[in-house]
């Protein structure tokens, strides 16, 4: 039953994304809006792979995002690449600096972890402002091409681009789900609870924590891909850490180390920023203290406290249960005992 309820739960969301569209009547910029919060929930959910399910906080994040979106934007504009081969590099080449950056940054542990990777990103953006020759530097790269067509269908219009990209949010999700119930997630999920228990149940430290980086930026890698696709414009600014903690926010909003909950994040928390522009320059002075508010009453977001409100109540269900049962079973064994004395 709680394996129909999560697909039924799925199915909707799925459907109120396809009809998203038409929900907005043709409003290109609720499309806009959207489509970008889709692109950053991918990168969210390959974030809270490291992160929540892995226990490890990487703060070089949306550097590997700039990478793949680098990546599209290089080849497809100075090497006149075709985007989708372009696009699929995205990914693989975000993973293979991963793995270097990895083998090096997951030696060390906890907050040392973190601060190192931020160096690490915070050098991805120098190099992308800096080395003009291949990423064109301040002036950033422009006439990205978007997606070409596939069997005739074409991704010219807001309305076309918000359905690629919700469709790769789906297949992003669908994989996610896969590794996150798979052993290989369990094995991450141990290592987050401890690497002393992790070895003990014989689990390679290294090599699966280089693993799951590998597979969290090849994530940010392909957001970036789509990002440069649909933006079609890339500046420095994209790999800068504010971006990093954006996706952050959106993982504690939803629920760090479940599924649902960065997904949530990242499509809810630009929509309530967008309807607080009206407050201009103070609409973060209004978003600032809801957002502590919410991180101290709920501080395993929305999605994690349900969850824990939901285990908590099938808990006391079942005791309650067991409470009933216990007198009913001492009624039959007195009766039985009196049965027996009048043999």
């Amino acid at each position: 039953m709680k394996l129909i309820d999560g697909k039924i739960g799925w199915m909707l969301l799925l459907a109120l994304g396809i009809a998203f569209p038409f929900i907005a009547a043709g409003n290109d910029y609720y499309l806009t809006v959207m489509a970008t919060a889709y692109i950053f929930a991918i990168a969210t959910i390959g974030l809270n792979l490291i992160t929540g399910y892995t226990g490890q906080f990487n703060l070089a994040h949306s550097g590997f995002m700039a990478v793949g979106a680098y990546t599209v934007g290089i080849l497809t504009v100075d090497h006149n690449v075709p985007f989708w081969i372009a696009f699929a590099l995205s990914g693989f080449v975000a993973a293979g600096l991963g793995f270097f950056v990895g083998l090096v940054s997951l030696r060390l542990k906890g907050h040392f972890f973190s601060i190192f990777t931020m160096c690490v990103g915070y050098i991805m953006y120098l190099l992308i402002e800096k080395w003009e020759g291949l990423t064109h530097g301040t002036v950033g790269i422009m006439g990205i091409p978007a997606p070409s067509p596939i069997a005739g269908f074409e991704f010219e219009s807001p309305r076309a681009q918000y359905y690629l990209v919700l469709f790769f949010l789906v297949l992003a999700v669908f994989f996610m789900h896969r590794i996150a119930n798979s052993l290989l997630g369990r094995t991450f999920m141990a290592i987050r609870n401890g690497d002393d228990l992790a070895e003990a149940l014989g689990i390679n430290l290294m090599r699966n924590k280089v693993l799951a980086f590998m597979l969290s930026v090849f994530y940010a890698g392909l957001a970036g891909g789509l990002y440069a696709g649909f933006v079609r414009f890339l500046g420095p600014g994209i790999a800068g850490v504010e971006h990093t903690f954006d996706m952050t926010m959106y993982m504690l909003v939803g629920g760090i180390g479940t599924l649902l909950g960065p997904l949530l994040g990242a499509i809810g928390v630009p929509w309530l920023t967008q309807y607080l522009q009206f407050l201009q320059d103070y609409r973060f002075i209004v978003f600032g203290p809801l957002l502590i508010i919410l991180v101290i009453f709920v501080p395993h977001g929305i999605v994690g406290s349900y969850l824990g409100w939901k285990a908590r109540n099938a808990s006391r269900l079942a005791s309650q249960n067991a409470a009933r049962q216990t007198p009913a079973a001492g009624v039959v064994g007195r009766s039985q005992q009196k049965g027996s004395s009048h043999a």
